[in-house]
C-alpha cells in the first residue's frame, strides 16, 4: 500500500464531506434538518470515496480495496480528532463524545469503505 496515496486520498474525502456539511448548513430549509444533511452527505459520499480510489489506484489496482477504503476512512477520523471537533464541534457546544458516538459518522465511514472496496472489484475484476 502507498501510504502517502491512501492519506491523500482520505485527506479528499475528509475535505469534501466537510465542504457537504457546510454547504448544507447554509441552506435555509435544511440547516436545521441534521439527518436531511446526513442523508444528502451519504449519497455523496459514495461518490466521493470513488474518487478518492481513482486517485489512489491512477497507476495499478494492487492494494486490496477494503484496506484502502479503510486507510481512507481512518485519515479522515484522525483528521476529524485532530481538526474537527476542536475547531468546530467543541466551539458550537458539543463534544468529542457527542461527535463520536454518532452513529452517522460510523455509517459514513463505513459507506466510504465499501464504495472503495466496489471500485476496487470492478476495476479489478473486469
Amino acid at each position: 500500500m502507498n501510504y502517502f496515496r491512501a492519506i491523500f486520498s482520505g485527506f479528499i474525502v475528509w475535505i469534501l464531506v466537510s465542504i457537504s456539511f457546510y454547504i448544507l448548513d447554509q441552506i435555509p430549509f435544511v440547516q436545521n434538518f441534521f439527518w436531511i444533511q446526513s442523508i444528502i452527505v451519504m449519497f455523496g459520499i459514495v461518490f466521493f470515496g470513488i474518487l478518492g480510489a481513482k486517485l489512489y489506484y491512477k497507476k495499478v489496482l494492487v492494494t486490496h480495496g477494503l484496506f484502502l477504503g479503510i486507510a481512507m476512512s481512518a485519515t479522515a477520523l484522525i483528521l476529524d480528532v485532530l481538526i474537527t471537533v476542536p475547531f468546530v464541534e467543541i466551539p458550537n457546544g458539543r463534544s468529542y463524545y457527542s461527535f463520536f458516538s454518532s452513529p452517522v459518522l460510523w455509517f459514513l465511514a463505513i459507506i466510504n469503505a465499501l464504495s472503495v472496496y466496489f471500485y476496487w472489484k470492478k476495476k479489478h475484476y473486469t
